[in-house]
């Protein structure tokens, strides 16, 4: 089924690449609340940072295979070897202040699961619900919000980096804490149905 929106496509951002479409149709905007699984889009939007979000989509099963799956408990306890082995692979983005970050984050993710879950850390600053947006036209969406730069000042306070109050909007968008497809976007409806706190 195609999705269309007022112009007759989906929204905008979703161009035509297969890859973009499936994540816009599928992914994008669909509330999440498994803790592992936050944690790793919250790295790969910190990835991202410099980059168009395509090319991480299209590197994000080689990042799974080089992160072991993007477990934090595991990432938690890498060193220099696996530092090196990571700059080697040329299936992913080889900086190394990212892959030094994503294990400084693995290390700031196991606190915050344990003391109450990085679930609920995230979600409790929507109540639970994901904010529903009703913008006409992307023109309308903001890059960052009082609330991203409230939350990338948390989770920077509890160690975590590469996430700025713009890639925090981005990771709020992509994980469904707010529903950012346009009104007129026929996922914007059952992205909205998705709420379930």
């Amino acid at each position: 089924m195609e999705i269309k929106d007022k112009t007759g496509d989906r929204c905008v951002w979703s161009g035509t690449d297969p890859i973009y479409v499936e994540y816009h149709d599928t992914e994008w905007g669909v509330p999440e609340h498994d803790s592992r699984a936050l944690w790793e889009k919250l790295i790969l939007d910190g990835f991202q940072a410099g980059l168009s979000w395509i090319t991480i989509l299209k590197k994000r099963d080689a990042f799974r295979a080089g992160f072991d799956g993007f477990d934090p408990n595991i990432v938690a306890d890498y060193g220099e070897a696996e530092i090196a082995r990571l700059l080697a692979d040329k299936g992913i983005v080889r900086h190394r202040g990212k892959i030094e970050a994503t294990i400084g984050n693995a290390r700031a993710w196991a606190e915050i699961e344990a003391r109450q879950g990085f679930d609920n850390f995230l979600w409790d600053y929507v109540d639970g619900q994901p904010l529903q947006n009703r913008f006409a036209s992307m023109a309308e969406v903001p890059t960052e919000t009082p609330l991203s730069r409230q939350i990338s000042k948390d989770l920077k306070k509890a160690g975590f980096k590469f996430c700025g109050p713009t890639i925090v909007y981005a990771f709020m968008q992509a994980v469904g804490m707010v529903n950012d497809h346009i009104v007129t976007c026929p996922r914007h409806d059952p992205v909205a149905a998705m709420a379930r706190r």
